[in-house]
This record gives structure tokens, C-alpha cells and sequence, in this order.
């Protein structure tokens, strides 16, 4: 028998639908803007920014780059990879930890990294910079890494050691039984199941640190380490009167992030422990 759909049903997911498209397109306003602005030429802007570019030129592409932004790339990978490396290591075997050794004080000690999530960074920086300033490591990459390995370390540890917890004990029960030691086990079994939430957790660090301005503007003071955001900070006060200039520039420093999404995307859909065992 074929379900008959009210027409107040149909209504309701017309209206569900509608509201879906126009938050869709205002999230995609921003980035058409953007992009559409950066092939254009300044006078082209301000007489049709909505349209797209009559004729289409990299002049403004080549002024942002020329303006510092190699730099600014190169410093940014080396704390991002830096950082979010570190994190990943650090989070991944901590959370095994968590997971699979039942210690007094366990759930005591997580709920306390769980509760780190909650503290601003901007309450850290005067501890933060008298500690850096004592060491000698203002402007340094290092003081910035252990920074964001700091800040992103709880979220990172909660998340996997929910999900290190919820894997089918006979697959670790089996692995012992043939002899595999925990290390082996982390590695050969844990690791392997464990690619989607890694690789989600991977973009959030990336997409975080790479995004991050008040911590490296306040701990790189150095120009030549300065990241893409602070770069970009300054960079939009001298090109505030060449909008597509400042345009072009934010097209550069947005197109690594996408590329970083369209990457772990696929990691994203995929069950948690697909093909692990079957029944559980």
C-alpha cells in the first residue's frame, strides 16, 4: 500500500528544504566573493562585485604573492605539520592508554583533560609568554608548537579514547591469545581500524592551527616567522584600497585548506570499524 503524504508533510519538507538551500548558499556567498574578486581588477570590483570577472586577470594573484606570502606558507607548514604531528602521537598513544588499562583514578584523570577543553587560550597568554620569555623562545616556532599541541591535546585524547574504547574486545582478546604484544596490537589491529577518526581528527587540528592568529601574532614578533594569519592581519591594512589584492590573497591562503578537506573527506562516511568483525 502506498504511503499517502499530507499536504502539510509536503510543506514542512519544502520549507526544510528552502531553509537547507539559503543557509547553503549564504555559507557559499562569502567564497564566491572572494574568489570572483580576486580575478578582477579594482574598478571592475567596486562597479559589479557581484558579477562574475568581465576579463579575467592574475595581476592581483601575482601582487599578494609578491607581498610576502611564500614566506608566510612555509612558516605556516612548519608549525602546522609540527604541531598537529606532535598532537597525533601524543593523543593517539594517550588515548590507548585510557582505553585499554584500567587504573585507579582513570575516569578522574579524563574528566580533568575533558575539562581543559573549556579554558580560553587568551587566559594563558601572560603565563605563556613569561614562561617563553624566561626559556629565550619568543619568536621561535618551538614556543608555538608546544602551545597548540597543548591546546589541541585534550579534544584529541577525548575523542580517541572514546573510540579506542568502543573497538570489539575479541579482536584484542584474539591478538593476545596468539601471542601479540600490546604494542603490536596498538599497531597492527588499533591503528589500521582507527583511519577515519584520525584522519577527521587530523583536518580539525590542520584546519585549527592554520587558522590560529592571536597566539602567533603575540609569540612570533619576528617578521620574518610570521604565519599566513598574521601575515594576512597586516597585509589587509596595506592593501585595504586594492580589494582585489587582499582577495587574491585569502584565495591563497584558503585553497591548502580546502585541498586539506577534499582529502580526509572520504575519511569522513566511512564506518568506524568497517570490516573489523562482523555481528558486533
Amino acid at each position: 500500500m502506498a504511503k499517502v503524504t499530507s499536504p502539510m508533510g509536503r510543506v514542512g519538507s519544502f520549507s526544510r528544504y528552502v531553509l537547507l538551500v539559503a543557509c547553503t548558499l549564504g555559507a557559499l556567498l562569502p567564497g564566491y566573493i572572494m574568489l570572483t574578486g580576486a580575478f578582477k581588477t579594482q574598478s571592475e570590483f567596486l562597479s559589479s562585485p557581484w558579477s562574475l570577472p568581465a576579463n579575467p586577470t592574475f595581476k592581483a594573484f601575482g601582487e599578494s604573492w609578491s607581498a610576502g606570502l611564500p614566506s608566510w606558507f612555509v612558516n605556516t607548514i612548519l608549525v602546522t605539520a609540527g604541531a598537529v604531528v606532535g598532537v597525533m602521537v601524543l593523543s593517539a598513544l594517550a588515548g590507548w592508554g585510557f582505553a585499554y588499562w584500567q587504573f585507579k583514578g582513570r575516569e578522574t584523570l579524563l574528566g580533568i583533560i575533558v575539562s581543559l577543553m573549556v579554558v580560553p587560550p587568551v587566559v594563558l597568554l601572560i603565563p605563556l609568554f613569561q614562561f617563553g620569555a624566561q626559556l629565550g623562545w619568543i619568536s621561535t616556532f618551538r614556543i608555538l608548537i608546544l602551545i597548540y599541541i597543548g591546546l589541541m591535546l585534550p579534544f584529541s585524547i577525548y575523542l580517541l579514547a572514546n573510540f579506542f574504547s568502543a573497538i570489539p574486545h575479541s579482536l584484542l582478546e584474539a591478538a593476545q591469545i596468539d601471542g601479540a604484544s600490546t604494542g603490536a596490537i596498538f599497531r597492527r589491529i588499533v591503528l589500521p581500524l582507527s583511519g577515519p577518526p584520525i584522519a577527521t581528527l587530523a583536518v580539525v587540528n590542520i584546519l585549527w592551527a592554520w587558522n590560529e592568529l592571536l597566539l602567533a601574532l603575540v609569540f612570533l614578533q619576528d617578521p620574518e616567522k610570521h604565519t599566513l594569519m598574521v601575515g594576512i592581519a597586516g597585509f589587509r591594512g596595506r592593501y585595504s584600497l586594492d580589494i582585489p589584492t587582499v582577495m587574491a590573497g585569502l584565495t591563497l591562503v584558503t585553497l591548502p585548506l580546502v585541498i586539506a578537506y577534499l582529502v580526509g573527506q572520504r575519511f569522513f562516511i566511512q564506518g568506524l570499524t568497517a570490516g573489523g568483525i562482523k555481528g558486533e
